[in-house]
């Protein structure tokens, strides 16, 4: 089992960089025309006026290397010792640039004239530093527990068994567990199970209606996957290698990927590249399943609601993962009044949060810093409460409300859809 790296090896580092320097990234060194589009679409430059928090330029000691190893000029200077190599120096000050002030939204990606994706270029980027063991203490911690315990929050299937009683006795329903040829695997995130347990019996409630199977694994129940996050793919296969052998086990036609961004990133669309192979069933959002019961006119609810309601896109799900209009679909089901923020959708600022920031202790004042875009988009639509579909982003923008004194009360939409199902209509299955 591949382990967390804690010990600093800058040698690794920089052998590293260089292997993870393919044609892409190549190509967008070479194209960059150094216009500075990108610092205005990043929300920790546009709320601090910080330069170093420009996106291109936190892949500078990866465009050093490049530049020494790969161009003419470059090799020129370094043979003369005039360009200054990468040194344990850089590393140590570039790591607080790549993962407390970069949630890998890819917001800067959209922006480039040129169609370099920096978001990319930094999550190679982080697998040098990884190598190299300049990581935050908060993200290790979370991926050892995470190979460990098999949660970077430390759930532990007991914990998740206790949820489930609580579920089933509210329900009166026996909540599948481990259930062969079901036709959804459902996944969770630790934050759902621990902190938004009421997304468990939405689940329960919503497939009880559709009249679908499904089940959830003993084996593998968590989708985060904090390997993605501190940047080591051996540890993100690992950990995206425990689904994929549960559910082929259980011989699930479909993987859900919870209300969680960077776990539906992980299974969606790296497993396949991670494993090697296509996986034998697809991999769905909870979104997507949500409208397609929708569509089919499996979900189906009784009441709507008048209030303002307005709704706040995950980076991963939507810019990065491409679910755009499910959750549009979902909201006008129940939302009378259903608004949507200044640059919604695939141009949507992120929460602060994402990308493993959150799981580190002194990105705090950071966060609360660059809340401030999320705090002017909600003040231009002023709604009685806010909709996500990702546990992270729902537990930073509680932390930004509340530390805004704004009182306004963050729902998952999973919930929100719970909350106005018609009783005592079961589709047949």
């Amino acid at each position: 089992m591949p382990e967390v790296v804690t010990e600093h090896n800058v040698e690794r580092g920089k052998e590293v960089l260089k292997s993870q320097i393919d044609a892409k990234i190549a190509s967008y060194f070479s194209s960059c025309v150094h216009c500075g589009l990108c610092a205005e679409a990043c929300l920790f430059y546009t709320e601090t006026g910080d330069p170093r928090y420009t996106p291109i330029y936190k892949v500078e000691p990866m465009r050093r290397v490049w530049q020494q190893e790969n161009t003419f000029w470059g090799k020129l200077g370094k043979g003369l010792g005039i360009l200054k190599e990468v040194t344990e120096q850089d590393f140590a000050e570039w790591q607080e640039m790549l993962y407390e002030s970069c949630t890998l939204c890819g917001r800067c990606s959209m922006v480039c004239p040129v169609g370099n994706d920096i978001a990319y270029m930094i999550r190679k980027s982080r697998e040098a530093f990884a190598a190299a063991g300049y990581t935050p203490e908060g993200l290790q911690g979370a991926t050892r527990r995470a190979l460990e315990i098999g949660s970077p929050m430390g759930i532990t299937l007991h914990t998740l068994e206790a949820q489930i009683k609580h579920v089933e006795k509210a329900t009166g329903w026996e909540m599948p567990m481990d259930q062969q040829g079901a036709d959804y695997m459902v996944l969770f995130s630790s934050m759902e199970v621990v902190n938004f347990p009421e997304y468990i019996e939405a689940i329960a409630r919503i497939f009880h209606q559709a009249g679908r199977t499904w089940t959830i694994s003993s084996k593998a129940f968590e989708a985060t996957n904090s390997g993605i996050q501190i940047g080591d793919s051996g540890i993100a296969r690992e950990l995206v290698s425990r689904v994929v052998n549960a559910a082929e086990e259980l011989g699930v036609k479909y993987v859900i990927s919870p209300e969680c961004g960077h776990a539906f990133m992980a299974i969606r669309w790296d497993a396949p590249n991670l494993i090697g192979r296509k996986p034998n069933f697809d991999v769905v959002h909870i979104l997507e399943v949500l409208d397609q019961f929708r569509a089919e006119g499996r979900l189906k609810v009784d009441s709507t609601t008048d209030e303002r309601l307005t709704f706040h896109d995950p980076c991963q799900i939507v810019r990065r993962g491409g679910v755009v209009e499910p959750q549009r679909n979902l909201m006008h089901m129940v939302a009378t009044n259903f608004v949507e923020m200044p640059d919604a959708g695939v141009m949507n600022w992120c929460c602060g949060g994402g990308g493993g920031v959150s799981a580190q202790e002194e990105t705090e004042e950071l966060r609360l810093k660059v809340f401030e875009r999320k705090k002017r988009q909600l003040n231009a639509v002023k709604p009685d409460r806010l909709v996500t579909a990702c546990a992270n982003c729902r537990i930073i923008l509680e932390e930004g409300l509340e530390h805004n004194e704004m009182d306004l009360e963050v729902i998952g939409l999973t919930e929100l859809l719970a909350e106005h199902l018609a009783e005592g209509d079961t589709a047949a299955k």
